[in-house]
């Protein structure tokens, strides 16, 4: 049930903020289907209310936008969807050319209401914070009538863009010198939008503050019903602080025994298993033809934006950072390739930080250092490297650096150095 007169007024209001919305294109690019609904997926506060209605003001006439987080749509039955449209129609004289509907999960049944849409003929672009609306679980609720896609903090060029630095072909010196300036700030501050444009630095950490009370009470604690506070809170801290690491859930139990919490195995592991549904953490499996060894631990962990692991975390490792930052870019390129698949590769040689694997298909391999002199990288990271170009036939050999622009041969294979910063903008 909902108050007609308080939806009326949403709905007029929600139409002139997309008219006055302000322009800043993201670089997610999405393909409407004709009978399929488009999924964006993202972390909290990522930018995505933004962009659905950006991409209402730009190729529609008539955007229905509707934010099921509302308290105004709080108590809203799956059917009433249906009058929210004639109400639509009826305050504004046509009927909505496109279904803007953000957070959609907060819906009951939301997976028949947008069936049903669809068989309708309407064209529905959905979001959500919560990975339970990512490809596996969209196919399934879906039957195969959407197309999803995951919408992050601002990629490094969308970070330039908020910052007011063009990219230009050929860069003077100064202009190199600012853009790694820039990378720099990149690397040790926050890439949501809210916190980019904060222009003090208390401003920022208040919002980041917010941002980490919300992800881990709302989506985390709340959403999962968790019963322990304590161990939720320990959980959801280590693997903010431990990002771009290998872990063991072992390693957890073992120190939350030596407290004497009250909790067996199964339940940490139960809260682990929910953390990366929140979308602020993501794990990485280790590279196997075998199913059952990449399933099992360790594993690797990356966090959606490293802004947010500093609440928790007080270190400025630039190489974990920097790997971090490699992590979410392939993480998006997943948008354009969607049979990209990350996983991390060891043995006794040493580790890769990442093996991509597209199909049937090893692409590249990728280390990351945080290095300005081929002399200062570790032999041992080159060794594996190659261990696994051999092993996995891969002859693509990428070495991301902080500076360092080279090739090198060995034993009869080229290795690629390339600066962050140009692998960033490539």
């Amino acid at each position: 049930m909902y108050n007609r007169r308080l939806v009326e007024d949403y709905l007029i209001r929600s139409v002139e903020e997309i008219k006055e919305i302000k322009p800043f294109e993201r670089e997610l690019k999405i393909d409407f289907i004709p009978r399929k609904a488009i999924s964006i997926i993202g972390p909290r506060r990522s930018g995505k209310t933004f962009f659905l209605k950006s991409i209402g003001k730009k190729f529609f006439k008539a955007p229905l936008y509707v934010d099921f987080e509302n308290v105004i749509f709080k108590n809203l039955e799956p059917t009433e969807v249906f009058e929210l449209i004639a109400l639509y129609t009826e305050v504004f004289g046509n009927s909505p050319d496109i279904l803007l509907f953000d957070e959609i999960q907060n819906l009951k049944d939301w997976n028949s209401i947008v069936r049903s849409l669809l068989d309708r003929g309407q064209r529905i672009l959905i979001s959500g914070s919560s990975s339970k609306l990512l490809s596996r679980e969209v196919a399934t609720q879906l039957r195969g009538r959407t197309i999803s896609y995951i919408l992050l903090p601002l990629s490094f060029r969308e970070f330039l863009n908020f910052k007011g630095f063009s990219v230009e072909k050929y860069l003077t010196l100064e202009k190199e010198a600012e853009l790694k300036r820039l990378l720099k700030e990149y690397l040790t501050t926050s890439s949501y939008p809210e916190a980019v444009i904060a222009e003090k630095e208390e401003t920022k950490r208040r919002i980041l503050s917010e941002y980490y009370t919300t992800i881990f009470y709302r989506d985390f604690v709340e959403r999962f019903e968790l019963k322990s506070l304590e161990v939720a809170k320990f959980v959801f801290d280590f693997f903010l602080q431990n990002y771009s690491s290998l872990f063991s859930v072992n390693k957890i139990v073992n120190f939350l025994s030596s407290r004497n919490a009250s909790f067996g195995k199964s339940t940490i592991y139960d809260y682990i298993e929910k953390l990366p549904e929140t979308l602020s953490v993501f794990f990485v499996e280790k590279f196997s033809k075998n199913i059952y060894e990449r399933k099992i631990w360790p594993k690797k962990v990356y966090v959606s934006d490293l802004g947010l692991a500093d609440v928790v975390k007080f270190s400025e490792d630039f190489g974990r950072r920097m790997e971090n930052v490699v992590f979410l870019e392939l993480q998006r390129k997943t948008n354009e390739l969607p049979l990209l698949n990350i996983f991390f590769f060891k043995n006794q040689q040493g580790e890769v930080d990442f093996v991509l694997k597209e199909g049937l298909e090893i692409k590249q391999l990728i280390q990351v250092t945080y290095t300005s002199n081929k002399d200062e990288i570790e032999k041992r990271e080159i060794k594996a490297l190659l261990k696994a170009s051999e092993l996995l036939k891969c002859k693509d050999l990428l070495v991301i650096t902080w500076d360092l622009e080279d090739e090198l041969v060995m034993n009869g294979k080229k290795i690629i150095f390339k600066p962050l910063w140009k692998w960033l903008l490539r």
